[in-house]
């Protein structure tokens, strides 16, 4: 039985040692399949002889009879074999690749959303599909190739020498030049290997693009620009393509011509075995038997220059897929710690020299709102995410004792709840997208965000599925259903990420005073730039320029003219009507 702390995912051997039981029925119906196949070459020889001795009168139709009922037997038996090491092998991938993707799953999701976005959706999914998919058929076909090629390679070699090891080295001195020639391909079929996977990585975030941004490309007239782009990448693929399988297609063909060439002198000196005048006395079936083992064995050596080409081709995926493969930590218990309060002293961020701001100093207390806004670009959503830690920032954020960067990441997620800008909701219904796998009800989180009028008039209720990102819902439903998650998923610290921009005033007004009911006992920072609520917020944060001033809303609004002016140009106007 698999050790689960023995087993490493980052080594190809952990794999196939996990998988013990199924290679153990694959090794002994291979053995059994690729030994029994000596025994056409065997009867084949034997009929040829019965066939010639019933023609020279010394033989009966009966003894014909005879040897094939008997070769249809073993060969029922042998194919009997066959399948059940197929069945057995094709179990063994499917449990590997389960398995692979298994880890890769879980390594990915644990990824920072900076890495992730570095990385790029399109090589992702080429990874975590197609990489894994290779991988895992390099290592089905090299399982299978130890028993349907090499078992049977060295049954068909034991069989030549015996009927005459002189011709049966001659004859064989070929073959290795073919394993010669497909070692030395090597290098080109990894480099057309790796190419193609990164134009296929490239199609498939382009292919994401498209269909995420079709409607923008569409409303703006820049259809045919992106068409462009997008026809250059599928070029690229198609070459990429088409070179990588030429190599991969084009070659076995000359490994068997290589390795077959050895029959000129099976026909040359076979023939005076026959005559009585070679190295051995052969009769008609004798002769047979050997050419026959010999062109099975050719057909078997050119499948193992072949595989080399499958295992170099694995080889390029597990590269790329390797340093994702390692055993996740178990994930401990998420502990909802007290509630406290955070401090923020001197905080910056920047990227490189670049400050997006600084200067930040503010004290924000259990049951405070704490609003954030400023114009567009001014580094609102930067300073949301820095309580996430996935980038250094400048100065300090502790929560209660604690600085926030010297938290695990476990402890950060059990104490900051972030609601990004956009929403993120999963192909999957209304209510999974609350719980998210937690076991309550949804009904009170959903009507905190005024969704759960609108939920229940959907047409399957909260077993409604969304489609990815929400498609299926308007923008302010998205939002609130983002939100409603949030809410049911309560942490001492919560970052909302201007969660009403899509709402209408009304809705605002009343998701806006849930809010305040749910955030007694948590600190809240809302960014938004909808002002409408802040003078009922205990603290305002207002950034521009790289610069931070934070006060309440009457110290802001005399000293800080463009907060001001801001706010004054939204309460004199009507509000935004939800999309």
């Amino acid at each position: 039985m698999e050790n689960k702390r023995d087993f490493c995912p980052d080594r190809i051997l952990s794999y196939f040692r996990a998988e013990w039981l199924p290679l153990t029925f694959v090794t002994f119906s291979g053995v059994f399949y690729n030994v029994g196949l000596l025994a056409a070459p065997w009867f084949e020889g034997r009929l040829a002889q019965c066939l010639a001795d019933i023609l020279g009168g010394s033989e009966t139709a009966a003894k014909m009879a005879a040897l094939v009922l008997a070769y249809l037997a073993v060969t029922l038996a042998v194919q009997g074999a066959r399948f059940i090491k197929r069945f057995y092998v094709r179990r063994f991938a499917n449990n590997i690749n389960r398995r692979m993707k298994g880890v890769l799953y879980a390594n990915l999701v644990r990824e920072s959303r900076a890495s992730l976005e570095k990385e790029g959706a399109g090589e992702l999914m080429t990874k975590a599909i197609s990489d894994v998919d290779d991988c895992v058929e390099g290592m089905r076909k090299f399982t299978t190739e130890v028993f349907d090629t090499g078992v049977v390679m060295v049954s068909y070699a034991v069989m030549l020498l015996a009927y005459d090891w002189r011709l049966a080295l001659l004859s064989l001195i070929f073959t290795p030049v073919s394993y010669f020639c497909a070692a030395r391909m090597k290098k080109p079929v990894q480099r057309a290997g790796a190419a193609y996977k990164k134009a296929a990585g490239a199609l498939s975030a382009a292919t994401l693009d498209r269909a995420e941004n079709a409607v923008t490309y569409r409303i703006y007239g820049c259809e045919d620009a992106r068409t462009e782009r997008y026809e250059e990448t599928l070029k690229n693929y198609e070459r990429t393509a088409v070179r990588s399988s030429v190599w991969q297609s084009a070659l076995p063909p000359l490994y068997l011509a290589a390795s077959g060439a050895g029959v000129l002198f099976i026909l040359w000196f076979g023939a005076k075995n026959v005559l009585g005048t070679g190295w051995s006395a052969w009769n008609i079936a004798t002769f047979t038997t050997f050419i026959s083992c010999f062109t099975k064995l050719t057909a078997k050596s050119s499948k193992v220059a072949k595989l080399f080409n499958s295992v170099q081709k694995a080889e390029v995926s597990w590269k790329r897929i390797r340093p994702l493969m390692k055993s996740p930590e178990p994930l401990e218990e998420l502990r909802i710690p007290q509630p406290a309060g955070v401090t923020l002293e001197n905080l910056s961020f920047a990227y490189g020299d670049a400050f997006v701001f600084s200067g930040l100093s503010l004290t924000a207390h259990p049951g405070e709102i704490i609003g954030v806004t400023g114009p567009v670009a001014c580094g609102k959503s930067t300073l949301g995410r820095a309580f996430l830690c996935e980038a250094p920032y400048g100065g300090s954020i502790r929560f209660g004792k604690r600085e926030l960067s010297q938290l695990s990441p476990r402890e950060i997620a059990a104490t900051v709840g972030y609601l990004g800008h956009d929403p993120e909701l999963s192909a999957d219904t209304v209510q999974n997208n609350v719980l998210c796998g937690s076991e309550q009800d949804p009904m009170p989180y959903l009507a905190a965000a005024a969704l759960d009028g609108e939920a229940f008039s959907m047409e399957n209720g909260l077993a409604t599925v969304v489609g990815s990102g929400g498609t299926r819902l308007s923008g302010g439903q998205a939002q609130r259903l983002a939100l409603a998650r949030t809410l049911a998923h309560p942490r001492p610290v919560m970052i909302l990420d201007d969660p009403f921009s899509a709402l209408d005033r009304k809705t605002e007004d009343t998701v806006f005073a849930n809010l305040q009911a749910y955030a007694r006992d948590k600190v809240v920072f809302l960014i938004s730039h909808r002002l409408y609520h802040f003078p009922q917020m205990q603290k305002v944060i207002f950034m521009e320029d790289g610069k931070t001033i934070a006060g309440t809303h009457e110290e802001l609004m005399a000293a800080v003219p463009a907060y001001r002016r801001l706010y004054e140009s939204q309460t004199r106007g009507e509000g935004y009507e939800e999309e």
